[in-house]
């Protein structure tokens, strides 16, 4: 009767709100576990070398952070992305150092004056080598609140 009365109990009783994990959880590394991580750490390794031996070009955008400096850059040379989508906007003039009240980083110079400067960033292009060039930008027009012409710059052709 008391064997009863005890398995009774044990079959009422709740389970405990807290378990003990270090029983109910094992982990063992096993040798199929190493060699899958050694080829992934393979794979991650040779896929980042070759990746950085492809230059400094990343899809279809050419990255203008090259060693070349701005009397190196010749007539016709053509720099940036080819999405005519993004960059839709085209102007041309010459490239001066200088923003306006903060906007910008360099301004293309054009015939009729400061109000017809256009105020440029780029976000792909190193623009510093092509100051004092004549050049044609693609670029998207942005918000400014001072600047007549704000344009993020993704692509440039020297003119001159």
């Amino acid at each position: 009767m008391e064997e009863e009365k005890k398995n009774l109990e044990n079959q009422t009783k709740e389970p405990p709100i807290v378990h003990d994990f270090e029983k109910s959880q094992s982990f063992s590394f096993t040798p199929k576990l190493f060699i899958i991580l050694i080829v992934v750490l393979i794979v991650g390794i040779g896929s980042g070398y070759l990746l950085s031996r492809q230059g400094n070009s990343i899809g279809n955008v050419t990255i203008g952070g090259s060693s070349e400096n701005s009397s190196k850059v010749s007539k016709g040379t053509v720099v940036g992305s080819d999405d005519t989508k993004t960059f839709k906007d085209t102007v041309e003039g010459i490239l001066k150092e200088g923003g306006i009240d903060g906007e910008g980083v360099f301004h293309l110079v054009r015939p009729g004056g400061d109000s017809q400067n256009v105020y440029m960033t780029s976000s792909i292009i190193d623009l510093s080598k092509f100051i004092d060039k004549k050049i044609k930008v693609w670029g998207q027009t942005q918000k400014a609140q001072h600047a007549g012409w704000l344009m993020d710059v993704g692509r440039v052709e020297v003119i001159q």
